[in-house]
């Protein structure tokens, strides 16, 4: 089964460039947990531009609202890194707590909320006075970040206690925690800031919430024909821009779902590497690159044929993406 999914991803990668869809510019920047780098893909090639080290440990990654600054959550560093993305330049560390694992930007494009997993807090960091504003006590192995719209309320998930605490970002403290599934990883606001999806890696569930009172709205279960459910494991998630559809990174499964974000009906199932952990679209959103650890390589998926064209390989153990027009 594995020999024909590696066969069938190369051979559809002879479709890039006849019939899939164009990319319009822009990079992509993936860390690779095992090299302590980042590998930069120029989206127009697909192929690997640049090679950039880093602090021990890359996973979480984000941009300043201007791309001017690259932020990476150099986890064994237990630093937060600062980088020129022209140069490559790691410009200072930000006081980020032990072990950070993913962010969040605030709207504001100054506040960082910071997951520490060793410490189970939020930290609160202003990235321009390079201060810790606070530091919240959540749950046990504090991991997915997430924040509103409207920048109102952050959501920490804990993968231990199986909750998503929610913060109040005016007065930094917790106003309730929801259970959800086993080993909440990744979380994620749409509909203007109305609904809360959480993936559960063990639980092998997204629960979706109505932000306005906390409450489960449904819960989507995943089920990949030949593979055993102990091996569906949702991860990372990110949504088309109208929202209509979000891809669901499956884990070990080596399967994205592709989910109907009115229904949360599974639409359909794609092949892709070996333990596909989070993803990020192009600048323009007709690609979406996923990140697979175990065969160090990214996939390239062309959004509006819902079909892998191409495998990138990249450095050892990719984990977290982000894009750069």
């Amino acid at each position: 089964m594995r020999a024909h999914g590696v066969g069938l991803i190369a051979a559809t990668a002879l479709l890039c460039g006849a019939g899939a869809a164009a990319a319009d510019g822009g990079e992509i920047w993936v860390t690779n947990e095992k090299d302590d780098t980042i590998s930069v893909i120029d989206v127009d090639t697909l192929e690997v531009v640049r090679t950039i080290p880093t602090g021990e440990r890359p996973r979480g990654i984000t941009f300043s609202k201007d791309f001017s600054r690259v932020y990476i959550c150099a986890s064994d560093s237990d630093s937060v890194q600062v980088m020129d993305p022209e140069t490559g330049e790691i410009l200072h560390n930000l006081p980020s707590g032990e072990d950070p694992e993913q962010f969040v930007l605030h709207p504001d494009n100054r506040r960082l909320y910071i997951a520490n997993e060793d410490d189970a807090i939020t930290t609160v960091v202003d990235t321009e006075t390079r201060q810790v504003i606070a530091q919240i006590d959540v749950g046990i192995e504090p991991e997915g970040m997430a924040v509103s719209p409207d920048g109102k309320i952050a959501i920490t998930t804990s993968e231990t206690t199986n909750m998503a605490h929610w913060i109040d970002t005016e007065t930094e403290q917790l106003f309730a925690n929801t259970l959800v599934d086993a080993r909440p990883r990744h979380a994620e606001f749409i509909k203007d800031g109305t609904e809360l999806w959480v993936s559960s890696e063990i639980g092998g569930t997204i629960t979706v919430f109505n932000v306005a009172d906390q409450t489960e709205i449904a819960k989507i279960g995943f089920e990949v024909q030949g593979v055993h459910r102990d091996r569906v494991q949702p991860v990372g998630f990110e949504f088309t821009a109208d929202e209509a559809r979000a891809f669901v990174a499956l884990g070990p499964s080596n399967h994205v779902a592709v989910v109907n974000a009115e229904t949360y009906e599974v639409e359909k199932y794609l092949l892709v590497g070996r333990r596909v952990w989070h993803m990020a679209f192009s600048p323009d959103r007709s690609l979406l690159f996923t990140t697979n650890g175990v065969s160090g390589d990214v996939t390239v998926i062309d959004v509006a044929a819902l079909e892998p064209i191409k495998t990138i390989k990249v450095g050892r153990f990719p984990w977290g993406a982000d894009a750069r027009p």
